[in-house]
């Protein structure tokens, strides 16, 4: 066995050994399966004979999930409803052994929920054709602020690492995030952060994960496919975010890791670039990524996890997750 991939492999058998902590906006996500009949007659739409339903979660949830199936044993920090929504993501967390103390149940608040129809012939497979998204807004109030910043200080001395997943469900409040980060800096916990509209606002963590629409979005600037212009955006923001990397996932064209003082590495994707579904890619690659960098790996080392993470999980369906041996199996294939 390689030097390189011995090094991936002690990484991967740590996985079980960490606790990580995942404060972010928890959703659930509901897919309807149908079989495509005829257009109605009421309206130019289709018609769907009802097949089946199954839930999973996404969001935060889905870095919860992913944490799981690789090993690490993942903590949540968020906020659920008192609705059914609420009560299925408390559900599912508990069966797959997920504690869910950390979890704060608000009255006030409409537990995310999004609605995939998916349809197609009986014995062809099921394509996408509508999403429901019914939301809400984390109240910004006192004493739920103060729940929360209760379980991020007890994150900080029971978990190894902190990962921040933000879909703009204000779960992650930003005056609560400057309150703790320095806490978990002096610990020495490495504190991650996937934003999807506020990434600025997480200045000072170990590394933030955004994809190209998100480092457009936070630079407001276009990028295409232009090579130099992901380049120099990747500095740019690098040196807004005063974090020591960064890691941008770029669908089919891979991922850039940018390092203070170092020159960015490119990984090309792993596998084929004929992507199956990339819903909930990004959850999988942070989490992949957190936990390699709480077992010791180097930014790069992790990175490369993370990237064959991503490559694996988009040839699935959904909202997906990667385990320890689909890793190697991965790394084997590569070298």
């Amino acid at each position: 066995m390689k030097e390189d991939t011995r090094k991936l492999f002690a990484v991967i058998d740590k996985f079980p050994l960490v606790r990580i902590a995942v404060w972010g906006d928890i959703i659930l996500d509901e897919y309807l399966y149908g079989n495509t009949r005829r257009i109605s007659r009421e309206a130019p739409v289709l018609i769907l004979s009802y097949h089946k339903k199954e839930l999973t979660l996404g969001g935060a949830g889905n870095s919860l999930l992913n944490l799981k199936a690789l090993g690490v044993e993942p903590v949540p920090i968020g906020v659920v409803g008192t609705d059914e929504s609420g009560r299925a993501v408390k559900a599912i967390l508990k069966k797959r052994g997920i504690a869910t103390d950390g979890l704060i149940v608000e009255k006030s608040y409409p537990t995310p929920l999004k609605t995939r129809i998916l349809a197609g012939e009986e014995n062809t497979k099921k394509q996408q054709i509508l999403r429901i998204d019914r939301e809400g807004r984390v109240p910004d109030a006192a004493a739920l602020k103060q729940k929360i910043r209760r379980a991020l200080q007890k994150a900080r001395t029971d978990c190894d690492a902190l990962l921040i997943s933000d879909y703009h469900y204000d779960t992650v409040k930003e005056d609560l995030f400057l309150a703790v980060l320095s806490g978990f800096k002096k610990a020495g916990l490495p504190v991650t952060v996937d934003s999807r509209f506020r990434l600025l606002a997480f200045k000072g963590a170990t590394i933030a994960t955004p994809n190209e629409p998100e480092v457009e979005e936070a630079l407001k600037t276009r990028l295409g496919d232009n090579p130099d212009l992901i380049m120099e955006a990747g500095k740019r923001l690098l040196k807004k975010l005063e974090s020591p990397a960064l890691l941008i996932t770029r669908g089919s064209k891979g991922m850039a890791l940018f390092q203070k003082g170092s020159p960015p590495i490119l990984f090309p994707i792993f596998g084929t670039s004929d992507i199956v579904d990339v819903t909930g890619a990004g959850d999988t690659v942070i989490s992949v990524f957190t936990a390699s960098l709480t077992c010791g790996a180097s930014f790069a080392q992790a990175a490369r996890l993370a990237n064959y993470a991503g490559g694996i999980v988009v040839m699935k369906k959904g909202t997906a997750t990667v385990t320890p041996l689909e890793l190697k199996q991965a790394i084997i294939a590569e070298n």
